[in-house]
């Protein structure tokens, strides 16, 4: 057991309920630490919440030109189609089979190429090529306004490229959830059921789910806390406005999943034509352990990082056990 380790580990949690400082701890723990407290090897990390920024970034630009909107309301409202979600979750499997294959894009504009791949990802889960749809002077001019980030945004994705996933730990992040006060199992394209379900095959046969367990009202403090308006497209610093908290994420279905799970101590989704039961532990951050790693690492109070620490140990050993 002690030489036993997480393949893939799906991060999931309401927003702002500490994934993402989680990320930040593991990539700063040393190695060895990790493999022996947490049962990972040097992880590899990917997210959907870049691709979020992108889509609200396109359709700023496109309403400053006097355009409608393709994604969102508006600037502080839920997606128009909630099969977005699955959207994400399809960039999420694009940029897996990219690891894996190490494929390298160079494309003429950043910008056109990431707008062409949320179009993609969009078509797989049923919905039409919003951005195709466009005028070519306008694609052109909302592409020349993202390029900037959009060749940020490929060049991390390159740079994250292991030489191989072997020895490795990958984690996906993501947050799902439903209007409050929904019914369960939450409807349509909302919660994990329907997410989790789009991931593909291969990602499914591995993965595992390290849960952060927060309530929806704990998850809305932090997600104030946390808001810097000056960077919205930070991991660490970006809000969710109030209207998203309280439609997309007011509630959310893992306890409804693990209730209705056919195997205890897993989540029971069924995807591509079969049953995948993925087993799930929880980090318990009710009560708030992960805030402080937002900070810098020389002002981590060492009283923080043990509880914070031993918490995530507590999860893991958990979860190894049912791997």
């Amino acid at each position: 057991m002690a030489d036993k380790t997480l393949d893939t580990v799906l991060l999931l949690a309401l927003p702002a309920s500490g994934k993402s400082e989680v990320r930040r701890y593991l990539a700063l723990l040393p190695a060895e630490e990790c493999k022996r407290d947490f049962h990972m090897d040097p992880t590899v990390q990917l997210d959907d919440f870049p691709y979020v920024h992108m889509m609200r970034r396109t359709d700023d630009e496109l309403e400053a030109m006097g355009k409608d909107r393709l994604f969102f309301k508006s600037g502080d409202k839920p997606f128009i189609d909630p099969l977005d979600w699955g959207t994400l979750i399809q960039l999420i499997n694009e940029d897996y089979a990219d690891l894996v294959t190490k494929n390298i894009t160079e494309p003429k504009s950043a910008g056109l190429h990431l707008m062409e791949r949320i179009d993609a990802a969009a078509v797989k889960v049923g919905l039409s090529a919003r951005i195709g749809g466009l005028d070519e002077a306008t694609r052109k001019a909302v592409a020349d306004k993202l390029e900037k980030e959009a060749v940020e945004m490929l060049t991390e994705k390159h740079a994250n490229y292991p030489d191989s996933l072997d020895g490795k730990t990958l984690v996906i992040e993501f947050a799902r959830g439903g209007p409050q006060g929904s019914d369960m199992p939450i409807p349509g394209a909302f919660g994990y059921n329907y997410s989790v379900a789009q991931l593909a095959p291969e990602i499914l046969e591995k993965a595992s789910i390290l849960y952060v367990w927060v309530t929806p009202e704990e998850s809305r403090r932090k997600n104030d806390a946390r808001t810097d308006p000056d960077d919205p497209g930070s991991i660490l610093h970006h809000g969710v406005p109030i209207d998203v908290m309280l439609g997309d994420y007011g509630c959310d279905d893992m306890d409804w999943l693990e209730e209705q799970a056919s195997q205890k101590g897993t989540i029971t989704i069924k995807a591509h034509g079969k049953h995948y039961h993925l087993p799930i532990a929880r980090f318990d951050n009710r009560v708030d352990k992960t805030s402080f790693i937002r900070e810098d690492k020389d002002k981590w109070a060492p009283e923080d990082v043990k509880a914070m620490h031993d918490g995530m140990k507590s999860a893991l050993d958990h979860l190894i056990d049912k791997v």
